[in-house]
């Protein structure tokens, strides 16, 4: 059976499933057999902040399932702070529906929680793709940059804020970036809601904790993810350097790489077609 590939936040509606106290926030979409593929977003987005095309081409031959995290969006609860509750938070969200396994992408912050739910899991996971992200600070790995750090603190951010974090300052990408958050503004639905200050800071506070352990101890922790996975970065992704997936795959033992030489850590829609392309085949069965 199939639905139509059409996506909008506006357009597709909204669920709701309750696991204990959460009721979490969904929106699923596309050929409705196979794995499913969750989908893990970034810092400081919602369900909404998912580019309506990136998830359209997904839906073109798979189970696309977006939703929002425990106090995140459309979800109720407690803003949490430690990498290991968001991983707790999907894990509960995914077995709510009834899935038995799942495929994942994870995209920045939610490549961190990807990684957190396999190891916690991986009974539950059968491919992951991690998207501009990482799993810690392996050794010559570039620092994050001040300005970085300053726009991550901000309630709000402008256009030009996110342009930085995202693409590269070339008139090329910085077009596709334009483009891009004019959809989103477009498709934006009348009262979204929007990741709380307190939130924002407790995903600050676990992805800092994750990405400055130990490399020993990420390393090991790689070690321990078995399943296929497939990396994917930017070349000049400011927010987190490339040398993150460059050194995780060569810790993880069935992993692949993919970089953009000209994308920054929006890739994924910089390189739409082409991105989604290699998660297609790579989640083939």
């Amino acid at each position: 059976m199939t639905t139509p590939t059409a996506y909008s936040p506006t357009t597709v509606k909204t669920q709701y499933v309750d696991a204990g106290s959460t009721r979490y926030a969904y929106r699923r979409i596309g050929v409705q057999k196979g794995t499913p593929v969750v989908l893990l977003h970034r810092f400081r987005a919602t369900i909404d902040w998912w580019d309506p095309a990136f998830v359209e081409a997904l839906a073109e031959e798979r189970d696309v399932i977006l939703f929002d995290n425990v106090g995140i969006g459309y979800t109720n609860g407690a803003p949490m702070d430690s990498v290991g509750a968001y991983a707790v938070g999907a894990t509960a969200f995914i077995e709510a529906l009834g899935l038995s396994q799942v495929d994942l992408l994870g995209w920045s912050f939610g490549g961190v929680v990807a990684q957190e739910i396999v190891l916690q899991r991986p009974d539950l996971i059968r491919k992951l793709v991690v998207a501009g992200s990482g799993s810690g600070s392996a050794p010559g790995m570039p620092a994050m940059g001040q300005r970085v750090s300053s726009i991550m603190l901000k309630p709000k951010s402008d256009l030009e804020d996110v342009l930085y974090l995202f693409y590269p300052e070339t008139d090329a990408a910085r077009a596709k970036g334009v483009e891009h958050f004019s959809k989103i503004a477009a498709d934006m639905p009348e009262n979204a809601p929007i990741v709380t200050q307190e939130a924002a800071m407790g995903q600050l506070a676990a992805i800092t904790a994750t990405l400055t352990a130990p490399w020993e101890q990420v390393a090991a922790n790689l070690k321990k993810i078995t399943l296929p996975v497939l990396y994917a970065n930017g070349a000049h992704d400011v927010m987190i350097d490339a040398f993150a997936s460059y050194a995780a795959v060569q810790v993880l033992p069935n992993a692949k790489l993919v970089l953009y030489s000209d994308a920054g850590h929006a890739f994924l829609f910089q390189h739409l077609e082409e991105f989604t392309a290699d998660v297609k085949v790579f989640l083939r069965d």
